[in-house]
């Protein structure tokens, strides 16, 4: 995508809202996602036996998280405090930031724009890793996983208006930037722009429904410089 179609879309925005897993960092890069699966699912089933095979079909935790609501208020408050627990040692081994996350990050603030995290992780992860790369001062609020409701999560618009609410910012006036079909489905939702970030192949295609494509962070760095 060249950074003149990008800064296009981003004059109409006064905020700019990053997904975490993947346009910032990889979460699960030190501590596979798999693992960390298969040990929520072993307390799930021994919270909730009944669910035990359905939980143990999945390598995604947030699948696992998902599931864990059918077990009851409970069950689901044990699986999502484990899984906050993982999420805050996987980015203590995450790595560095994604190439360009970072510039992108900070171009986002000295363009005047307003900038947020709002993510599908905890809040407490994304504020942890922010802390540890020096980037507490860029993102002027993060939203995470809202407690006991994974029913709010992305692609729910609920946490871009949350965050739109927090900046003063009108939604419409927002552009979320994510890897996910369930990040431009939440802007959409949300009336705010999206930002595809394809960062695995095939990525393009399935995010092709956002307003805009690009497979390098750098490029929106670029963009937000030249708007």
């Amino acid at each position: 995508m060249h950074s003149d179609a990008l800064a296009s879309l981003l004059l109409r925005c006064d905020a700019v809202l990053f997904d975490f897993d993947g346009p910032i960092c990889h979460v699960f890069e030190g501590l596979p996602a798999p693992r960390v699966a298969q040990e929520l699912s072993t307390l799930l089933a021994s919270l909730a036996p009944a669910l035990s095979e359905d939980a143990c079909s999945t390598d995604d935790p947030m699948v696992v998280h998902q599931l864990s609501r059918r077990g009851g208020s409970e069950v689901l408050a044990a699986v999502e405090a484990a899984l906050t627990e993982a999420e805050v040692k996987a980015v203590g081994v995450a790595g560095p930031p994604t190439p360009g996350a970072v510039d992108a990050l900070k171009a986002a603030r000295a363009s005047g724009r307003r900038v947020a995290v709002v993510s599908n992780n905890s809040a407490e992860c994304v504020h942890v890793y922010l802390n540890a790369q020096g980037l507490s001062d860029v993102v002027e609020t993060v939203v995470g996983r809202p407690a006991l409701r994974p029913d709010l999560m992305k692609p729910s618009p609920h946490p871009l208006l949350a965050a739109a609410a927090h900046l003063g910012v009108a939604p419409e006036r927002t552009a979320l930037i994510g890897d996910s079909l369930s990040d431009v489905e939440a802007a959409r939702a949300a009336a705010a722009a999206s930002i595809g970030f394809a960062n695995k192949p095939g990525k393009a295609e399935a995010l092709g429904a956002a307003g805009a494509v690009t497979d390098d962070m750098n490029d929106i760095a670029r963009a937000l410089a030249a708007a």
